[in-house]
């Protein structure tokens, strides 16, 4: 009989992507893998360290996988357990801690806890510091079929003042471009049309390596298969005219940038360690929409930051509203032990975070309220993915290049279509209804 495995993933895309390598592995070893409930052998959780909340969603999935089978085989793998690797190592719930850059281990290292008979925790962590060596993997094929996210980069050297992410990823390092092609050219095979390349710090793609993001852009784009790419969140200072321009040149670019910001306010920004002034980042936002035909531009912003005042607050919600993102994802600073922002003066109170980030969750739906109104009687291009129902009817959901979520009725064609208005806020939020010209 086939041993079972269950995976879950917490976190971002780089982490959902190594978590579908991990069960691909598990597959090719001869697990059945099976959904995240009781009755596994091996439960296995890529866990997230971003923030505390993310720490505590660790540890609680963790042990809900301990309690689902005490005698199963608990791996934690991942961020969480590489930035907190004494409490992982007397945590109950773990069989077996995986640091980053291990996960391809997985199979032999669940192979030598058996042999173990599990006298012994096992723990596989490296020192991720000053280690320059990109862990090598290769997703054949993808669950999403249509959608392939892909992990082209590891680690981060900014050292945001708020942020743990070096310490649990190390630093930069890339991607061989050669290989990177290579899976994309097996996705493609497979029937995958759209590539999202994604990295801890895209943007530094390549500086380790003597290539870049964008050469690796124009090589992905040239994958027969391939009839989109759309990019993981960058930093505002790779954009420049000659860099959106050559984008702007390759017809598989979709139009949708997410550029970090985390404040509208340079006194923020300074204390934060961010390499940009507002202004500077209002001039990139500037050049996507000069060089792109109305693109989607979202963000990540931080509120209650250390020292925020309520004009610093402000000067961040005038931003805001100056640039009028697609989407502005809103967070409420979270304190991270080990992080200069931790032992800052004038650390803000919950309940002024919690006032401030309904504020920006407001203006931020208003916003991409106002974008997706403007696509209403104009042509898009949608790459249809799965098949709902909808009060009865049945419908072909997909995204225009932008990410503006579409549906069309099942017996029509999904060619040459124009977004003509809502489903409905009562039936499904935001998925905007399409037909044919």
């Amino acid at each position: 009989m086939k041993k079972k495995a269950a995976l879950h993933n917490l976190g971002c895309k780089v982490n959902a992507y190594e978590t579908e390598v991990m069960e691909q592995h598990l597959k090719e070893a001869g697990y059945e893998i099976v959904p995240f409930e009781p009755g596994a052998d091996v439960y296995v959780i890529n866990t997230c360290t971003v923030t505390n909340i993310a720490d505590r969603k660790s540890r609680q999935m963790l042990h809900r996988a301990r309690k689902m089978n005490p005698d199963a085989i608990v791996v934690a793998a991942g961020c969480y357990v590489q930035a907190s690797q004494e409490a992982a190592a007397v945590d109950p719930a773990i069989d077996i801690v995986l640091g980053n850059n291990r996960k391809n281990e997985l199979v032999e290292v669940i192979r030598q806890f058996e042999e173990k008979k599990q006298a012994e925790k096992s723990i596989d962590v490296t020192d991720l510091t000053h280690s320059r060596e990109y862990e090598s993997t290769f997703l054949a094929s993808t669950q999403e079929h249509t959608r392939a996210y892909l992990k082209v980069q590891d680690g981060c050297n900014q050292f945001c003042s708020y942020c743990i992410i070096p310490y649990a990823r190390g630093r930069v390092r890339s991607r061989n471009l050669q290989e990177t092609v290579e899976e994309v050219r097996s996705l493609a095979a497979s029937g995958c049309q759209e590539i999202v390349l994604t990295g801890i710090h895209l943007s530094s793609y390549g500086v380790d390596t003597g290539s870049s993001l964008l050469e690796l852009i124009q090589a992905v784009h040239e994958v027969d298969g391939i009839s989109r790419i759309r990019l993981g969140s960058l930093e505002p200072g790779i954009i420049t005219e000659e860099f959106a321009s050559k984008l702007a040149a390759l017809p598989k670019m979709c139009p949708h940038f997410h550029l970090s910001l985390q404040s509208g306010c340079d006194a923020t920004l300074k204390r934060m360690n961010r390499k940009y002034t507002a202004a500077q980042y209002a001039e990139k936002c500037r050049i996507l929409r000069s060089v792109f035909n109305r693109p989607a531009l979202t963000t990540d912003v931080i509120v209650g930051f250390p020292g925020e005042t309520e004009e610093e607050f402000a000067a961040t919600v005038e931003f805001l509203k100056e640039i009028s993102f697609y989407e502005t994802h809103i967070f409420k600073y979270s304190r991270r032990q080990g992080t200069r922002a931790a032992v800052m003066p004038d650390q803000i109170p919950e309940q002024i975070k919690a006032k401030r980030s309904e504020i920006l969750i407001s203006l931020g739906d208003a916003n991409r309220k106002k974008f997706e109104e403007s696509w209403q009687g104009q042509q898009a291009e949608v790459l249809m993915e799965e098949k709902i129902t909808l009060n009865g009817k049945d419908y072909y959901t997909g995204y225009t290049k932008e990410y503006l979520k579409t549906v069309i009725p099942a017996d029509q064609e999904y060619t040459n279509i124009k977004v003509t208005g809502s489903i409905g806020q009562e039936v499904a939020p935001h998925i905007y209804l399409i037909k044919k010209i």
